[in-house]
């Protein structure tokens, strides 16, 4: 399970569970645990502190490489 925090304020962003080994480079939206602090902003997902983070895609959230940290474990 990963902790996605804004790479500007550190803030929590979202629990999210990932699977495989690779990078994080689209958080799926049925993947995700738990919402913190993120706002929908013209199909493209915030900090409160107002970097980008992602665009909605749909079913996932394709994610913007530097705006964003993670902790946590990857599930292989």
């Amino acid at each position: 399970m990963l902790t996605i925090h804004c790479a500007a304020c550190r803030k929590k962003l979202w629990r999210y569970d990932k699977i495989g080994p690779g990078e994080v480079l689209r958080c799926h939206k049925d993947r995700i645990k738990k919402m913190y602090y993120s706002q929908m902003h013209e199909h493209k997902i915030q900090c409160p502190c107002g970097k980008n983070i992602g665009i909605d895609k749909g079913s996932f959230y394709k994610m913007i490489t530097k705006a964003f940290t993670y902790k946590g474990t990857k599930r292989n």
